[in-house]
């Protein structure tokens, strides 16, 4: 589909017009191409300014891509990282464990991986791991040693608890997708990498959408993707209180997820290690069907039950530990919830409180809403610094997206 360069809302006569767009099929698909417009024109705004070298966005209805655009100097055939996007595509393959009995969610991992259920980690549970409640929130582990399967068993003997796991909400940027990944392969003989391109992507059809190189693929697979790009500088003391009300650590705001470390994993080497918390790439075309499948489940991959606890139902509100707001998190994602907090949650203003998804470091957004069937996604390879825009970037972008099926009831 071709890269509009500028969004021009209106031709001479009024009409809405939508360059390089099927306007058409927007609108048999049930969209309204005025916000589609107003979405596009606020995702070219930080691109025309300079702020961002490139973002690619996508809407999907009923199982199908609708609007995918590319602005900015990448291709529509590029592929991006999309960081901790990638929790929703490991959560969805322990869900089909969780589906076919292989894997309960009350069950201890100890049971399943011995070398983990030591210091005080046995009575760790499969839930805790995808509710973010299991207690090592910071727990480390990079190279070399995530590449090495018997080294990231060494390694998981060797983490130690922060606090009783089920007592307290913190979000574990990495530490326990490992451990979800290191179930998958303990329960399926496959490496978690080769299981998860084999029964779930490829099932969806999903082949822009890659977690690492798959050591059971008959020939290599290319892992390209845009290399991140850092811009702005990072936000003052007091303009995080002035934002946010609150005097916030950035060190501790940040954890793990530092400008380093967003950089790193978009590396090659990197990325071919698959990284289960945040090291996938895609297109936003194919990360808006995935969510399109959480929607519909078209091909049976799920228990009904364990698709709702994962897409519909709270089972973590125990409160954020840095803003204070309720987690909202479900079995693996985060709804939006009528709180007032969606839009920090990743969901702009407008969704309905049924929205689902998982966001990502540097502005990524991935969701679903149910009260109007559409899915969106927006990535960039702009990674901003100044963290107050981009969260001002994201409630905007989210905010039309969520409304270009109409405003959800």
């Amino acid at each position: 589909m071709a890269r509009p360069s500028t969004v021009d809302p209106t031709s001479s006569d009024g009409a809405t017009r939508l360059p390089g767009l099927d306007q058409d099929r927007i609108v048999e698909a049930g969209l309204d191409p005025q916000a589609v417009t107003a979405l596009l024109t606020r995702a070219h705004r930080e691109i025309d300014q300079g702020l961002l070298p490139s973002c690619q966005l996508a809407l999907a209805r009923d199982g199908e891509v609708v609007v995918e655009a590319t602005l900015g100097s990448a291709e529509p055939v590029d592929r991006y990282v999309i960081f901790s996007c990638t929790k929703a595509i490991t959560g969805a393959a322990v869900w089909r464990l969780l589906s076919d009995g292989r894997l309960a969610r009350a069950q201890r991992v100890a049971e399943v991986i011995p070398e983990f259920g030591t210091n005080g980690k046995d009575v760790v549970t499969v839930e805790q791991l995808l509710t973010h409640t299991a207690g090592f929130p910071l727990a480390p582990l990079g190279p070399p040693d995530w590449s090495d399967h018997d080294a990231r068993l060494a390694r998981y003997a060797r983490w130690r608890l922060n606090w009783e796991p089920g007592s307290r909400f913190e979000y574990h940027p990495t530490s326990a997708h490992w451990v979800l990944a290191e179930l998958i392969t303990a329960v399926t003989g496959d490496d978690y990498r080769t299981w998860i391109r084999r029964e779930l992507l490829d099932r969806l059809g999903l082949d822009r959408l890659l977690l690492g190189a798959d050591p059971g693929a008959s020939s290599p697979v290319s892992l390209d993707a845009r290399p991140v790009r850092l811009v702005g500088e990072h936000p003052t003391p007091d303009e995080m209180e002035a934002a946010l009300g609150m005097r916030i650590d950035l060190a501790e705001l940040l954890g793990e997820v530092t400008d380093e470390a967003k950089v790193a994993i978009s590396e090659p080497d990197n990325l071919a290690v698959g990284v289960p918390a945040g090291g996938a790439i895609s297109t936003a075309a194919d990360l808006a069907r995935f969510y399109q499948a959480l929607l519909h489940d078209d091909a049976g991959l799920w228990d009904p039950e364990i698709l709702r606890l994962g897409t519909a139902e709270v089972l973590c509100d125990l409160p954020d530990p840095i803003q204070g707001y309720p987690a909202h998190r479900t079995l693996g994602l985060v709804l939006a919830g009528d709180d007032g907090h969606k839009a920090v949650r990743g969901f702009g203003h407008t969704a309905s409180p049924r929205a689902f998804g998982h966001g990502g470091a540097g502005g990524q957004i991935a969701f679903a809403d149910p009260a109007t069937g559409l899915s969106f996604c927006y990535l960039t390879d702009g990674h901003e610094r100044q963290l107050i825009r981009e969260w001002r970037r994201t409630a905007g972008i989210a905010s039309r997206a969520a409304v270009c099926a109409g405003v959800p009831a």
